[in-house]
């Protein structure tokens, strides 16, 4: 649903004729999914029209505005933001020319277009820039693609598909992929599934003399040839990749090339299933394909290169974090630490001694070790932000706008601060999820652990006054619903959003409780000097807990303490107010 049947419909047959599945069972599961087509689209409607582009002055506009109020600002000492007066900026390290755009696997889309944060800088300043790469954080050697042509000049590799997998005969189908992420998941021709063979066929062409590197990594078995030897011998593979398409490591070898002498790349592949020892009984092929990167030597000394920048600038934008290599489905992050082998700390390091007026900006999608957190004056975490990336964060560097996001995660100072240090991955493939209802900030208020940055964090260039705060009734019924109102001001000199923060603490209980928890929050957009008055509602399930005693939902007779803030450690006032009665219930 959708696709192939592959195994599941030979083995569906036989739990069928084994009487561990009934034939009306199996209609009605296909009827299931009918069902939903006919309830969305119809069975037997005209067919969908063709895919179309929709890229429009509104929809970019808003994905720049997400983009502003995404991003979230950690620290700013000595109001080094917004940049104002320089005259040079240096901007360094390996995102900035890098448009990411999002994570890995499911996650990964291809937007209409991109802007990095140097372009997004560079188009709105008229300060000088001074770029520098800083170090290289790629997990695996960049794609060989823009290095490779085909015969006809085209940019990228000549896919030919053969029936069985021996190579033999024509090909079946031949095809035209600007990319060398050759993964087939859903991309073979359906005329030679499930037992087929594939060559590669491309010319690399080097821009510089050196020695230079080629990756190669295959799913079924693989090898890679240079101009008719062979040059990477992958075909029986044992060592499992981290890619979600169950390929192999990547093997990486070296060879001394000549700039603008064409090289021709040969790759035979199939798509047996390897390693040999997992070829499972139903099925001894899957879905093939292979990755080829390729990255040409490099013989400057990047750091050197960023601390001259730094230098020589008024001000040192440093961009470092994740992508979508590192951030994926299919595997998951095996350190917290910047990537890869602390290339990244080095940099913040060694630019921040040589101008202290250093702001360093994160892209990532989780939290990662900050090391240098406490002496760097201006930390922003920028997430991915979509394909206007890099204006949005133009705005918020230049003060067009202020930051508004909030930290929906805890950074801890080290991975073994997390609540599932002691716990994850378990033993024998099985975990214990000791944590219990304790993750997140509700575990570091109970073990006394100062984060490095808490859950709702995040500063604006702007300052806000909490007044008092009024309760709409002392007592919580079943059916009640309390309206807790605040007002807030804007007491500095920009315009901001303020996101309002409504915890709750069940003051006595019979059952261990975290300290507090997020029960209601809302924004609010406020000018130089304007106040006004935040709603947040409140009912019977921010006080209640699951107990599995009663096997129900329940609201313990007792006195709730409203917590209102601007992160889950910035407490700025509270209320409190009664549950008479216990009274359980059910969803």
């Amino acid at each position: 649903m959708p696709g192939p049947t592959k195994k599941r419909g030979s083995l569906v047959i036989k739990a069928l004729a084994r009487g561990e599945i009934s034939r009306l069972e199996i209609e009605r599961a296909a009827g299931n999914v009918l069902y939903l087509v006919d309830r969305t689209k119809g069975l037997n409607g005209p067919p969908e029209s063709p895919e179309r582009a929709n890229d429009n002055a509104y929809t970019s506009k808003l994905i720049r505005q997400a983009g502003v109020e995404g991003l979230t600002l950690l620290k700013n000492e000595g109001g080094l933001l917004p940049i104002k007066h320089a005259q040079k900026i240096a901007v360094i390290g390996p995102n900035a020319k890098r448009a990411i755009a999002g994570g890995g696997g499911s996650a990964k889309v291809n937007p209409y277009y991109t802007v990095s944060p140097f372009e997004g800088i560079q188009a709105n300043t008229t300060a000088k820039l001074l770029y520098a790469q800083g170090c290289d954080t790629s997990k695996w050697l960049p794609l060989a693609s823009k290095f490779c042509e085909t015969s006809n000049g085209d940019q990228g590799v000549i896919l030919e598909f053969y029936r069985g997998d021996r190579f033999k005969g024509e090909p079946v189908s031949v095809q035209h992929k600007k990319t060398t992420d050759l993964y087939l998941w859903d991309s073979a021709p359906k005329a030679v599934l499930p037992d087929f063979s594939f060559k590669v066929k491309t010319t690399i062409r080097p821009k510089t003399t050196g020695l230079h590197t080629l990756s190669f990594s295959s799913v079924g078995p693989g090898r890679l040839f240079l101009n008719g030897e062979l040059f990477i011998d992958n075909w029986n593979w044992t060592e499992e990749g981290e890619a979600m398409f169950e390929d192999s490591q990547d093997v990486i070898k070296s060879v001394f090339l000549p700039a603008d002498q064409p090289v021709e790349l040969l790759v035979e592949s199939t798509s047996e299933v390897r390693p040999a020892s997992k070829i499972p009984i139903e099925g001894s092929h899957k879905y093939g394909g292979c990755r080829i990167g390729y990255q040409e030597e490099n013989k400057v000394d990047l750091l050197a290169e960023a601390v001259e920048a730094a230098k020589a600038a008024d001000v040192a934008v440093v961009l470092v974090g994740l992508d979508n290599e590192w951030e994926s489905e299919g595997y998951d992050r095996q350190s917290m630490d910047l990537p890869k082998d602390g290339s990244q700390d080095r940099l913040v390091q060694g630019v921040l001694e040589a101008n202290p007026n250093t702001i360093v900006i994160n892209q990532s999608g989780a939290p990662v070790a900050m090391p240098w957190a406490d002496r760097v004056p201006a930390i922003l975490q920028a997430w991915y932000q979509g394909q206007e990336a890099g204006n949005a964060l133009a705005d918020v560097l230049f003060g067009r706008q202020s930051p508004s996001g909030k930290l929906p995660t805890t950074f801890p100072i080290r991975l073994e601060d997390n609540p599932t240090f002691h716990n994850w991955p378990g033993e024998n493939m099985k975990v214990v999820y000791g944590e219990g209802i304790f993750v997140g900030y509700k575990h570091y208020e109970r073990m006394h652990l100062r984060p490095l940055f808490p859950f709702g964090h995040g500063l604006t260039y702007t300052t806000f006054e909490y007044g008092k705060v009024e309760i709409s009734d002392t007592v919580l019924g079943e059916s009640d619903t309390l309206l807790v109102t605040v007002s807030i001001t804007n007491t500095g000199d920009v315009a901001a959003h303020e996101v309002v923060q409504a915890y709750i603490r069940d003051v006595k209980s019979r059952l261990p409780r975290p300290e507090k928890e997020l029960q209601a929050f809302a924004k609010v957009f406020l000018e130089p000097g304007e106040s006004k008055i935040v709603d947040l509602l409140l009912n019977k399930h921010s006080v209640g807990y699951y107990d599995t005693s009663l096997q129900a939902w329940i609201a313990e007779e007792g006195w709730f303490d409203v917590l209102i803030g601007a992160s889950s450690v910035d407490i700025r006032s509270s209320v409190s107010f009664e549950v008479t009665d216990s009274f359980t219930w059910i969803f």
